[in-house]
């Protein structure tokens, strides 16, 4: 069934989501007795959006450098300044600016530059100053943080989780392949990902994921006006050889460089100038994601015939990654390991074989990454409706994100994390069999004695002995093998048995940095962990929603405005890893006489 447009996840523009911890220290910055901040980053990133968000509320005035008015001398103040002055008259015309805003730092006027400048240098007016990586700036705009006359916060990509809650903004989001296949594609810039989501959607390339609010993306990459700007260099290539490597690569990366398939001048060339990028192994692939796309749709039919794989042609690849992570897994080592082909089968819908779903399930299931388990599972059941493997692993990744499937009898572990999403616990542990581990991340580390090995029967024993440093030193362990959901589940362990209180909230806080990179993960362990990283009304609102009060009803009893409680709410959606109200009670401990 294709997916229908939704006014409402198609609103603009999206929510702000994320960037905690920089708009914290934006607002710090531009407070107080300090002088500002330069916020810096590629074009696409987020940084006007930050940025407003800093200031929402406050009184702050706002100029934006625009293309077209380098010769117009102080073109940004013309709102500010009643007529073109000296530089000197105008620093005294701005003396009683407070907080000054400058969006596109990098377009303004050499006038307007020189006056931030000399504004940064008298100190009475705070700057909050934004400009992008890569464009020519006036001198007097970039010598702000060269010279430290303000600190510069260079903004990071927003981190996958993070994009996964933005694209959840409104009527359900999209599954975690598509997650995952959008972040690739647009390596951070933001603009490029509401391009993309808005193309795929009104193409009609989505699809409701059966039995879910989810949609997924499966098919071509849509080439965009915005696209095929983006990827103008690349579609310029006429060197010699340099088009037919291109294109070699766009349909069949990697390609190894050893065996005369590729023009290795040309190829020189091409990773010179930063479009094709040669691993340690001699493979070579081109630099960013969207190449490929980009360039077979400019192939024409006869070329994309000739050169064009099937998914036929990738079974030994693909059988090779299965080998690759069944051997990671037996090793009890799950960090991150490079599967790009059953990955380039999934995007182009081709089926998934269930045995290869499966083990990418398992995999991603051991590494915390649930919702991507999930939908792993669920490719592997498109082709084999009936597989136990992935129905097991469907099961599991449902059942340890809270939502025990209600109508299925489930056997072997799949009954432990069943009846633990209830919340019986008794008979959780007590259907432990074939998993011990599964006992010590219920908390009976006692049921698995003498049956476990290397990190977990650490992990078992410093619980066994409620020893938090022990805990702490297992926990770092699974973490760097790649076992972040019980590195998580570890920490918070830790924090129950530390008795010093500042390593209990040293544990506390590495429990719940991992939690939030575990696809809202909701596991015995890590229950009522993150509601200690809310601030207080933060803690206050949760608590009551989690009771099951509607947004009006916790307005009215903390004396707030129901716009405000609802900010509250999305903020801590963002801090716990959920999605909505839904998965509060499962993250929250609740006082045991609960609000009428």
């Amino acid at each position: 069934m294709t997916f229908e447009r939704d006014a409402k996840t198609l609103e603009l523009p999206w929510p702000f989501t994320g960037r905690q911890d920089e708009l914290e220290l934006i607002r710090r910055s531009v407070a107080g007795g300090r002088h500002g901040i330069a916020v810096t980053g590629p074009a696409g990133r987020g940084k006007s959006r930050l940025v407003t968000e800093a200031v929402r509320g406050t009184d702050c005035a706002r100029v934006a450098g625009t293309p077209g008015t380098s010769g117009l001398p102080f073109a940004a103040f013309a709102h500010l300044l009643p007529e073109t002055e000296s530089l000197h008259r105008a620093v005294q015309l701005l003396a009683g600016v407070r907080l000054l805003l400058v969006d596109d730092a990098h377009l303004l006027d050499d006038a307007s530059a020189a006056l931030i400048h000399q504004l940064a240098v008298h100190g009475r007016t705070r700057l909050l100053v934004v400009a992008t990586d890569g464009a020519p700036a006036p001198d007097a705009i970039s010598r702000l943080w060269t010279g430290e006359l303000l600190p510069r916060l260079a903004l990071e990509p927003l981190p996958r989780e993070e994009t996964a809650h933005l694209l959840a903004a409104g009527a359900g989001g999209p599954d975690a392949l598509t997650v995952n296949r959008l972040y690739r594609l647009c390596q951070g810039d933001l603009r490029l990902l509401r391009e993309l989501v808005d193309a795929v959607r009104e193409r009609g390339l989505v699809h409701r994921v059966p039995d879910s609010a989810e949609w997924e993306w499966r098919g071509p990459v849509p080439i965009t006006a915005g696209v095929r700007e983006r990827m103008a260099h690349l579609l310029d290539r006429t060197g010699p050889g340099e088009r037919e490597t291109l294109n070699r690569l766009a349909f069949g990366e990697p390609l190894p460089t050893d065996t005369g398939t590729l023009d290795l001048d040309a190829l020189e060339h091409l990773e010179a100038e930063g479009l094709v990028h040669v691993d340690e192994q001699g493979a070579a692939r081109l630099a960013h994601p969207l190449h490929g796309p980009v360039l077979r749709a400019a192939a024409g039919r006869l070329r994309a015939r000739r050169l064009a794989r099937t998914p036929g042609s990738c079974a030994a690849a693909l059988d090779a990654e299965t080998a690759a992570l069944t051997r990671a897994i037996a090793a009890t080592d799950v960090r991150a390991l490079p599967a790009p082909v059953g990955e380039w089968l999934v995007a182009e819908g081709a089926g998934i074989p269930p045995r290869h779903a499966a083990v990418r399930a398992r995999f991603a299931r051991l590494r915390g990454e649930l919702r991507e388990a999930a939908a792993w599972a669920r490719e592997g059941l498109r082709t084999a409706a009936d597989d136990p493997s992935c129905r097991l692993e469907l099961t599991l990744a449902a059942a340890q994100s809270g939502h025990p499937e209600p109508t299925a009898r489930p056997n072997g572990p799949a009954a432990t994390w069943s009846a633990a999403a209830r919340g019986d616990l008794d008979t959780a542990v007590d259907t432990v069999g074939a998993e011990p581990y599964d006992a010590v991340r219920l908390g009976t580390p006692e049921r698995a004695a003498g049956r476990l090995t290397g990190v977990f029967a650490a992990h078992a024993d410093a619980l066994a002995r409620g020893d938090g440093p022990a805990l702490d030193r297992a926990a770092h362990a699974l973490e760097e093998r790649g076992f972040l959901l019980f590195a998580a589940e570890a920490y918070a362990q830790a924090v129950r048995a530390h008795r010093d209180p500042s390593a209990a909230r040293t544990a506390r806080t590495r429990a719940v940095a991992l939690a939030r990179r575990c696809q809202g993960a909701r596991t015995p362990a890590l229950s009522g962990l993150v509601l200690g990283e809310l601030t207080a009304r933060q803690r206050q609102v949760v608590t009551l929603a989690a009771t099951g009060l509607s947004n009006r009803q916790i307005a009215e009893r903390l004396t707030l405005s129901i716009r405000t409680v609802g900010n509250h709410l999305y903020s801590a959606y963002a801090r716990l890893g959920a999605s909505d109200r839904d998965a509060l009670p499962c993250l929250v401990e609740l006082p045991e006489t609960q609000p009428a």
